[in-house]
C-alpha cells in the first residue's frame, strides 16, 4: 500500500469534527494539521488527536511543505478564496459544497487546478451514499421504468444562517443527487421562497426543475420545519421508490406500483392502467458516505485520478443554484 496522503483541515466547526474523524481513521490519509480561528475548537481537536498540529491561521497549513492536500470546511462564501490560495500553494483540495457562490469563480478554480495539475474535489457527499448508488443503478437498468418525477424534502428546525439562504445551504445536496441520478442538467428552473426570520435570506425554498424527457424534479429545503426530514421519492412507470435517509434501517423501499397509458385501441385516450404489487427493501452496505468520500479523495491524490465529484461536477450544481437564485430574485 502507498504512503498515506498528509492532509490539513481548515475549519474545525460544524462539519470539521466529522471530517477530522474520518481523515484520522482511514489508512489512505494522515491528518497532520488543523486550523480554526476559534481556540476552543482547536483545543477539542488537540484533545482528540494529540499528534495533530493546531494553528489559528490557514496560511501556516498552506506554507507547510509536508502537507499535500487540504480539506476546506469553512462557510460557503470563503470557498473560492481559500481554494484558490490552496491550489496556488500546490495543494490538492477537497472543498465542501457548494464549490463557490458563482459559476465564474467555479470555472476559475477548475482552470487553476488543471494548470497546477492538482486534484479539485467537491464534497457532494450523497453521491457517495450507498442508497443513492442503488437508486442510480435501478434507474439506469430500467427497473423503475420511465422516470416521471422525483421530489425531495430536506428540512429541519434550526441552524438558520444569515449570510446564505436555505437554497445555497441545503439544496446543493438535492440538486447534486438529481443531476447524478438523471445524468443530465435541468433545462429550466423555477424557485419560490420566504424570508421569515430576518427578512433578508430565504429560510424556506420550493424549487422546481425540469429535466430532459420532461422529467420533473422538486426540492423543498427549509430550516423552519418542526422536525428533521430527509426524504426522496422517485416515481416511474414500472415501480416507485422512497428513500428515507433519516431511517435507521430500510432506507430504500421499492413499491411494485406503476401508472402508464395502455397502448391498445380499446383503451380510451385518457384511460390509464394501474398495477400494484409487493414492497421490497434492498440490503445496502451502509459504509459512512463521508468515509467513502474522504477515501476517494486520498486515492485520487495518490493515484492521479479524477474525482467523481470533480470541479466540473461542482460547477454544474453551482449553475443550478444560480438559476434558482435568479428565479427567486425575479419572483
Amino acid at each position: 500500500m502507498s504512503e498515506p496522503v498528509c492532509v490539513g483541515l481548515i475549519d474545525c466547526g460544524y462539519l470539521g469534527p466529522n471530517l477530522a474523524r474520518n481523515l484520522h481513521q482511514i489508512p489512505q490519509a494522515k491528518l497532520v494539521a488543523c486550523c480554526d480561528l476559534d481556540s476552543q475548537a482547536l483545543s477539542k481537536m488537540q484533545m482528540l488527536y494529540p499528534q495533530v498540529i493546531t494553528r489559528p491561521d490557514y496560511r501556516d497549513l498552506l506554507a507547510d511543505p509536508d502537507i499535500e492536500a487540504v480539506v476546506i470546511a469553512t462557510p460557503a462564501r470563503s470557498h473560492y478564496t481559500l481554494t484558490c490560495a490552496a491550489l496556488e500553494a500546490g495543494k490538492h483540495v477537497l472543498v465542501e459544497k457548494p464549490l463557490t457562490m458563482s459559476s465564474p469563480e467555479a470555472e476559475a478554480l477548475i482552470e487553476l487546478a488543471e494548470e497546477r495539475k492538482r486534484v479539485l474535489m467537491v464534497g457532494h457527499v450523497f453521491e457517495y451514499h450507498p442508497a443513492v448508488h442503488k437508486i442510480k443503478s435501478l434507474i439506469d437498468e430500467g427497473e423503475l421504468g420511465q422516470i416521471y418525477y422525483i421530489y425531495s424534502t430536506r428540512v429541519n428546525l434550526g441552524r438558520g444562517q444569515s449570510d446564505i439562504n436555505a437554497l445555497w445551504s441545503i439544496a446543493p445536496h438535492d440538486i447534486s443527487i438529481l443531476i447524478h441520478l438523471l445524468g443530465a442538467m435541468p433545462e429550466s428552473v423555477c424557485a419560490r421562497g420566504g424570508t421569515f426570520l430576518n427578512g433578508v435570506v430565504e429560510d424556506v425554498v420550493f424549487l422546481v426543475l425540469r429535466f430532459p424527457a420532461n422529467v420533473l424534479g422538486h426540492v423543498h429545503a427549509s430550516w423552519l420545519d418542526p422536525s428533521k426530514v430527509r426524504l426522496m421519492t422517485v416515481v416511474g412507470s414500472r415501480r416507485m421508490l422512497i428513500y428515507d435517509d433519516a431511517a435507521d434501517e430500510g432506507k430504500i423501499k421499492i413499491y411494485d406500483k406503476g401508472v402508464y397509458r395502455k397502448g391498445e385501441d380499446i383503451y380510451g385516450e385518457f384511460q390509464y392502467r394501474v398495477h400494484s404489487g409487493d414492497i421490497s427493501i434492498p440490503k445496502l452496505d451502509m459504509t459512512e458516505p463521508l468515509r467513502v468520500e474522504c477515501t476517494h479523495f486520498a486515492e485520487c491524490v495518490r493515484q492521479g485520478k479524477r474525482p467523481q465529484t470533480d470541479g466540473l461536477n461542482g460547477l454544474r450544481v453551482v449553475r443550478g443554484l444560480e438559476a434558482a437564485q435568479g428565479s427567486l430574485g425575479r419572483g
